[in-house]
């Protein structure tokens, strides 16, 4: 696990680049503390700094050169499957220096080229490859996004990095000009959605994705690998428990694979019980694991990890999160380079910080709830499309509208007097796509038409659906369930959850690894049907507790999901709520983007009110931080 970036000039001359170069990489150095390198020619630059997992020799080395000279690699993240590949590299020839997967992947791409070499590759990875011959450069994405790759496309050439934040050091005269569609998408979904980042000159590499750059121009961008979205596996019930199981030790055991310490974080939720599970199962030695919790009740799961640790006999920590996490905002943000506010990034941080002193390499459950219905929305969204199908969603729409009539006759919401409308009517009015963002959405298109001002707007332009509309219609072929979940593994999967974890964990130079996310998993998990998944009484990720429920305590997986986030009710009322208002009210970039009288009242209302409004301000406190820490103007 690694941090990179590099630039291609359009013109051959480097020497005014190269200072930028070294201090572009210097704010990389906590995603890499153990060594680090440059290589410089032409109109060429490449950086790379280096958290030593596998083969902590000098071999591992980076940028590595191809034994002829002719290539070179920049390469962040792992590839599960580089023993098998290096049998099979050996068999036909190749010699190798050390024992990273580094040289494995670099002598693959040149012996494959790029398009053969990502089809045979197992893992998470982002990585550059310069060839000195044809003066071309390859970039690419692993399939689900694990590892993060942004880039800028500028007169002056192309540039690339692990972080936003290393792109504008790298190329300070870099625009610092908003995407508004962007942070329109913000407000919707609390992340920026791929390509776009929270700036206009800054794209992502979405996963799965490829790229060739030629004298400083992108010459060519594809997708590589997709999900099938044909006919459901016949495997029965129990025989598709039976393979499940088998994949999640495979892709558990390759990812145990470590010339460090490592360990797991345990939740106590389903999907990292499972995985400390299969860790148990595959290990002489107890699994050490990381929990983290809060003094709020209501949001901790500690009981429930120690519950799990204690039946695993595991080497169990835990640790208490407290307000001051919030404090960390501003450096997470600088780390993200762009407004996010999913607020589990906070206690991802700190359970990341926990586990650090100790271990290097951590397992996480990601991945579960997308791929098999962890989520509640996937239930309500099935429901309300199988009205459609069967025909009865007219008269599920009048009895939602008696039903409101009721609530509006003889109850009151602190949330509908900053925005007047209902959320499930107006759902049922909708097509599919627009019916799911607004399901997701944590500011609905009529929310935000009640806090953007005209110059917002216009900036903005008309409210986009293209990055979920774009999926849904790639999976065209799957079921209902297995649409959306697709849809979420191609959205919020990669860019929130993902996301959150490469910049939590990198922070305090950790590795994480999820079993999950192997794409064989994934491939097996979207061939199910999705009654599998989720029944209609609405048990989430069915087959999950079904098929590794021998693993756990009895009735263990029968609790409901907690979900894992901060207590922010509780935490923005106290000492944070001045500090909240200060950052927000105080900010003239968002006067000039949003209604501060909507904000002033959602303020008060949350202060003084026994409702929380605190999920609709985080966004705004999120956005402040962002706007100040990267000097964004509108």
């Amino acid at each position: 696990m690694c941090g990179i970036l590099g630039y291609l000039a359009t013109t051959p001359d480097l020497s005014e680049l190269r200072p930028q170069l070294d201090a572009a990489l210097a704010s990389l150095n906590h995603r890499g503390p153990d060594d680090n390198g440059t290589w410089a020619e032409g109109g060429l630059g490449l950086g790379f700094v280096r958290l030593a997992i596998l083969d902590l020799s000098p071999a591992g080395h980076q940028p590595m050169q191809s034994p002829d000279g002719r290539f070179v690699i920049v390469f962040n993240g792992e590839i599960y499957n580089f023993r098998e590949l290096r049998q099979q590299l050996e068999a036909a020839g190749e010699r190798f220096a050390g024992h990273s997967d580094t040289e494995i992947l670099l002598r693959l791409y040149q012996r494959e080229g790029l398009e053969r070499c990502l089809a045979r590759l197992r893992g998470m990875f982002a990585f550059a490859i310069w060839d000195r011959q044809e003066k071309t450069l390859a970039l690419a994405r692993d399939r689900l996004g694990v590892k993060p790759l942004v880039y800028a496309a500028t007169p002056r050439g192309f540039a690339f990095a692990s972080e936003i934040g290393a792109l504008f050091e790298l190329l300070p005269e870099l625009p610092r000009r908003p995407d508004y569609v962007a942070l329109d998408q913000f407000l919707s979904y609390q992340y920026v959605p791929s390509p776009r980042t929270g700036f206009d000159a800054i794209r992502k590499l979405p996963p799965a994705h490829a790229m060739q750059v030629r004298h400083g121009r992108v010459e060519k961008l594809f997708r590589y690998w997709d999900i099938s979205h044909q006919a459901p596996s016949p495997l029965s019930f129990a025989d598709a428990c039976a393979a499940l199981r088998e994949l999640v030790l495979e892709s558990t055991r390759l990812r145990m694979v470590a010339d460090v310490p490592l360990g797991a974080f345990l939740s106590g939720g389903v999907d990292s019980s499972i995985i400390v599970a299969a860790m148990a199962r595959l290990s002489k030695q107890p699994i050490k694991t990381y929990a983290i919790g809060f003094a709020d009740e209501r949001f901790n799961e500690l009981p429930h990890a120690r519950q799990i640790a204690r039946h695993l006999g595991t080497e169990h920590h835990e640790a208490l999160c407290h307000p001051e996490a919030v404090d960390l905002l501003p450096r997470l943000i600088r780390h993200l380079g762009e407004p996010f506010a999913d607020n589990s990034i906070l206690p991802t941080y700190h359970v990341s910080r926990f586990a650090r002193q100790d271990v290097t390499v951590a397992l996480t459950g990601d991945g579960g709830d997308e791929l098999f219905g962890g989520y509640r929305r996937h239930h309500h969204i099935w429901r309300v499309e199988t009205l459609e199908k069967w025909g009865l969603l007219p008269l599920w729409r009048k009895l939602r509208q008696a039903t409101v009539a009721l609530e509006n006759r003889f109850g009151s919401s602190p949330t509908r007097r900053v925005f007047p409308h209902t959320h499930a009517d107006q759902m049922l009015t909708m097509d599919s796509v627009a019916r799911f963002r607004h399901l997701v959405a944590h500011y609905t298109q009529q929310d935000k038409a009640h806090l953007l001002t005209p110059h917002f707007r216009q900036l903005a332009g008309e409210s986009s659906l293209a990055n979920l509309r774009d999926p849904w219609e790639r999976a065209a072929g799957a079921d209902t369930l297995n649409r959306w979940l697709y849809v979420d593994s191609q959205t919020y999967l990669p860019d929130d959850i993902l996301a959150k974890v490469d910049i939590a964990s990198m922070a305090v130079s950790l590795e994480c690894r999820s079993p999950f996310l192997d794409h064989k998993v994934v491939e097996f998990a979207m061939s199910l049907p999705g009654r599998y998944k989720l029944t209609p009484r609405g048990r989430h990720k069915h087959i999950l507790k079904e098929a590794f429920k021998d693993w756990v305590p009895p009735g263990f997986f029968d609790r409901n999901k907690m979900g894992f986030s901060a207590p922010l009710p509780t935490w923005l009322r106290g000492d944070l709520a001045p500090i909240m208002r200060e950052a927000i009210a105080n900010n003239a970039t968002l006067s000039e983007w949003f209604d501060t009288r909507q904000l002033d009242r959602l303020l008060d209302e949350h202060l003084a009110g026994p409702h929380s409004h605190s999920k609709r301000l985080w966004p705004f406190y999120a956005l402040a931080i962002w706007v100040q820490e990267f000097k964004v103007t509108a």
